[in-house]
């Protein structure tokens, strides 16, 4: 507990661990017990499956481009409602019910995360001429300015973020929650980046958890193909945070109870960490 006196932690919150009540209650739990021990979490939360079911409900038609929401003009005014309002508030009221006290936020309070359009391209099997996509309303960070959460760090306060920013152009941008957590990680020079999945890792070949790993390692095992498919991008986030002067990264079953306590607290955690290189002597 006194390793990470006063260290940052930002945990990406979603997957299973956000689905169940009762994991919910769990995460919650821990994420206060964090906030008493000394450690600073900050919570950064995703909600595809819920923006899924209320574009539904409002008879909205969303498609997706290699996995991407497209999003346009009215489909990210829903992203917010239910990102920034629904589910953010009842993460805030969750942390809060189990004791803690939690404030919530977007991007775009601050302004925490400045956006730019997600350029994405793909190549035409025919005439093996590369498109740009248009995704519509779908960003990534360009920059993270972190002075508001610089204010919850000796305080009670534990901020719950939903990743929206805003862009040059005034419009708001829907962010992937791993990048926008990957993204406030680096920015706050972060002890830990701990993104929850439903998955318990990186598997190597023989398909058994691999519990640590370099960056150096990370890659290699993405061009060998050993890491692959939706773990890549995954992987990818975790490097740049690292690249970027975050400790580690972790990427953790979040259907294992008390995930996040095991991860911080035993010798041999609860998922796969990738971690600077050492420099040699």
């Amino acid at each position: 507990m006194r390793r990470y006196a006063d260290r940052s932690f930002v945990v990406k919150y979603g997957g299973h661990a956000m689905g169940d009540e009762a994991a919910a209650q769990s995460f919650a739990r821990d994420i206060v017990l964090l906030k008493q021990v000394g450690i600073n979490p900050i919570v950064v939360h995703g909600g595809g499956p819920q923006i899924g079911k209320m574009l539904e409900r409002l008879a909205i038609k969303s498609s997706f481009v290699d996995g991407l929401r497209v999003t346009d003009q009215a489909a990210v005014e829903v992203v917010e409602m239910v990102l920034a309002g629904s589910i953010n508030k009842q993460i805030v009221g969750a942390i809060n019910a189990a004791g803690g006290n939690a404030i919530g936020l977007s991007g775009k309070d601050g302004p925490l995360i400045r956006a730019r359009k997600l350029a994405r391209t793909k190549r035409d099997p025919d005439s093996n001429i590369e498109k740009v996509l248009d995704l519509g309303f779908v960003g990534e960070p360009e920059s993270v300015d972190p002075r508001i959460l610089y204010l919850f760090e000796r305080s009670d306060f534990i901020p719950v973020i939903a990743p929206i920013g805003i862009g040059e152009d005034g419009h708001t941008y829907n962010i992937n929650a791993d990048t926008a957590a990957g993204a406030i990680a680096a920015a706050m020079r972060a002890s830990r980046l701990l993104l929850l999945t439903d998955v318990a890792g990186v598997l190597d070949g023989d398909k058994k958890l691999i519990d640590r790993m370099t960056a150096t390692q990370a890659r290699a095992m993405i061009a060998d193909g050993t890491i692959y498919g939706g773990m890549i991008p995954k992987i990818e986030t975790c490097l740049d945070a690292v690249d970027k002067g975050v400790e580690a990264a972790v990427i953790l079953d979040g259907r294992t109870p008390h995930a996040l306590l095991l991860e911080t607290f035993t010798e041999h955690g609860a998922g796969t960490m990738i971690e600077r290189e050492t420099p040699a002597a």
